[in-house]
C-alpha cells in the first residue's frame, strides 16, 4: 500500500495532506515538546563538535602552526596553505561517509548512525591533538595527519545529513524552521568556541608556548564534548516519522539504489543549492581569518575579533530568521541570500581593503548576514526534499558531494587564485558565481513549510499552508 492509500477517515493514522498521518503524528510531537528538545539538542551537539574542530584548525595563527609542526619547514608553499590542503583532503572522503552512513541510516535508523559519527568525530579531532610532528616522526607526520582527517571527512558525511533529518523528522510542522535553525547555531556556536579557544591559549601563553605545545590544548577538548554529545543522542528514542514507517513496512529493500534511481534529480538540486552554501560557509569561516591576516595584514588578535564578534551577531539573528520562514516560507529567505551575494558580494570585499577595521568588519558583516539568511533555513529545508525511506541517504549523498567539491576546496581555491592572480577580489567573484548557479535550483525547488514531514518529498506532497504560513 502506498503513501496515498485512504482507507478511511475515521482509520487511525491514515488519510490525505495534512489531516492524515503526517498531520497526526506532526500533532503528536507537539505534544511532546521534551522529546523534541531532546532531540535538537542532540543534533545540533554534533554539528557543533564538527565545527569546534573547523573553528580550531581554521583560526589565524593556528594554520600557521598547524603548516609548520607538521611539514618540513623548506616545504613549497607557505604554511597556512598547507594547513588548507589538509582541510581539502578531509573532504575527499566526505561523498563516501554519506554514501556509507546515509543508507545505513535510513534502513537501521538516524539515532545508532548518530551515535557512531559523532564519537569518530571528536575522536578524531583529540587525535590530532596528540600527533607527533615532523620533527619528531619525519615524514609519516603529514601522513598521519592525512589520516585522522580522512577518517574526520568520513564521518561528518554521515553526520550533517543525519542530524538534520532528526530535528525535521522531531519537529512540529508549524515549527520546523524555529527548530532547524538550531542545527546551524550549533554551527555557529561551535566554531567559536573552537576559534575562541584558540585565541584566548594564543594570548595566554604567547606565541612560543602556543607554537611549541599550546596548539594541542583545543583539540584535546574535542573528546570531552563528544562524549557529552553520545550521552545526549543515546538517551533519546528514533524520530517519529522512522518509526513510523516501520511499523507500516515501507522501509526502502535498497536505500542506495532507490535513492539514487528515483532522487536524482532533486540530488542535483541540493548540490547547487549547497554550492552556494559551502562557498560562503567555508569562506567565511575557514578562510577569512587567514585572509585578514596574510592579505590584509591584520593582527592575529583583531581578526579573530571581528571574526569572533561577527559570527556573534548571527547567533542572535539565525533562530529569528528560522521562525520567520515558518510563516513566510524557507524560499523567500534562500532567494535573497542568493541574489544578495550576486549583488554585494564585491561591495563588501571593497569595503574590506579600505585598511580600517570598521570598514573591514562592515564587509565581513555584509557576508555574513547573506549566509545567515541561509543557515536559518537550511536545517528545515534539505530533509523535506526527499521522502522518509530515503531521507537521510539522498541528503547526505548530495550534500557530501557538493561539500567536497566546492566547500573543502572553497579556501585551497581562493586562495591560490589570490596568489596567481594578485588580486583580493577572487573571493567575491566566486560567491557571485555560487549565487549565479544556487538561484536557479532555489527557484525550482517546492515549498515545503507547513507541509508535513511524513509527505514532504512525496510526488503528491500537499501544497504549503497559505505561502508557507502556518494553520
Amino acid at each position: 500500500m502506498n503513501a496515498d492509500s485512504d482507507p478511511g477517515p475515521d482509520a487511525p493514522g491514515r488519510g490525505r495532506g495534512p489531516a492524515g498521518a503526517g498531520a497526526r503524528v506532526a500533532q503528536d510531537r507537539q505534544v511532546d515538546q521534551p522529546a523534541v528538545r531532546k532531540a535538537v539538542l542532540a543534533s545540533a551537539m554534533g554539528n557543533c563538535i564538527e565545527w569546534f574542530d573547523f573553528g580550531v584548525f581554521s583560526a589565524g595563527v593556528m594554520t600557521s602552526v598547524i603548516g609548520t609542526v607538521f611539514f618540513p619547514s623548506g616545504e613549497s608553499g607557505s604554511a597556512t596553505l598547507r594547513s588548507f590542503a589538509l582541510i581539502a583532503a578531509a573532504f575527499l572522503a566526505r561523498p563516501f561517509g554519506g554514501m556509507f552512513f546515509g543508507p545505513m541510516g535510513d534502513r537501521l535508523g538516524r539515532k545508532r548512525v548518530l551515535a557512531t559519527t559523532i564519537i569518530l568525530m571528536s575522536g578524531s579531532t583529540f587525535a590530532i591533538g596528540i600527533l607527533p610532528g615532523y620533527h619528531t616522526i619525519g615524514l609519516a607526520a603529514p601522513l598521519l595527519l592525512l589520516a585522522v582527517r580522512l577518517v574526520q571527512g568520513f564521518s561528518t558525511g554521515g553526520e550533517y545529513g543525519g542530524a538534520a533529518t532528526m530535528i525535521a523528522e522531531y519537529a512540529p510542522t508549524n515549527r520546523r524552521g524555529f527548530f532547524g535553525s538550531f542545527l546551524e547555531l550549533g554551527t555557529l556556536t561551535g566554531y567559536i568556541m573552537g576559534a575562541g579557544l584558540v585565541l584566548l591559549t594564543n594570548v595566554g601563553l604567547g606565541e612560543d608556548r602556543m607554537h611549541d605545545w599550546g596548539w594541542r590544548l583545543p583539540f584535546l577538548l574535542a573528546l570531552p564534548l563528544g562524549l557529552v554529545g553520545l550521552y545526549v543522542r543515546t538517551r533519546i528514542e528514533d524520530t517519529p516519522a522512522f518509526q513510523h514507517m516501520e511499523e507500516e513496512g515501507k522501509k526502502a529493500r535498497s536505500p542506495l539504489r532507490e535513492t539514487l534511481e528515483h532522487n536524482w534529480r532533486m540530488i542535483l538540486m541540493l548540490i547547487g543549492i549547497v554550492f552556494l552554501l559551502n562557498v560562503a560557509d567555508y569562506t567565511l569561516l575557514t578562510f577569512m581569518p587567514s585572509y585578514l591576516t596574510d592579505n590584509l595584514e591584520m593582527g592575529d588578535v583583531t581578526s579573530q575579533l571581528i571574526t569572533i564578534g561577527v559570527e556573534l551577531a548571527m547567533i542572535t539573528a539565525i533562530v529569528p530568521l528560522g521562525a520567520l520562514s515558518d510563516r513566510i516560507g524557507r524560499k523567500p529567505l534562500l532567494v535573497s541570500a542568493a541574489v544578495g551575494y550576486i549583488v554585494l558580494a564585491w561591495p563588501a570585499f571593497a569595503l574590506m581593503q579600505t585598511d580600517h577595521p570598521a570598514g573591514v568588519a562592515l564587509g565581513y558583516a555584509i557576508i555574513g548576514g547573506l549566509l545567515v539568511l541561509m543557515l536559518a533555513v537550511v536545517g528545515a529545508t534539505f530533509p523535506a526534499m526527499f521522502p522518509t525511506k530515503v531521507r537521510y541517504g539522498a541528503f547526505a549523498i548530495g550534500y557530501n558531494v557538493s561539500t567536497s567539491l566546492f566547500g573543502g576546496t572553497a579556501a585551497v581555491l581562493v586562495g591560490s587564485l589570490i596568489k596567481v592572480t594578485g588580486t583580493n577580489y577572487v573571493p567575491a567573484y566566486y560567491l557571485m558565481l555560487a549565487g549565479l548557479v544556487a538561484l536557479v535550483p532555489i527557484i525550482r525547488i517546492p515549498e515545503t513549510a507547513g507541509v508535513p514531514i511524513e509527505r514532504a518529498g512525496d510526488e503528491n506532497a500537499p501544497e504549503p499552508v497559505g505561502s508557507g504560513a502556518v494553520r
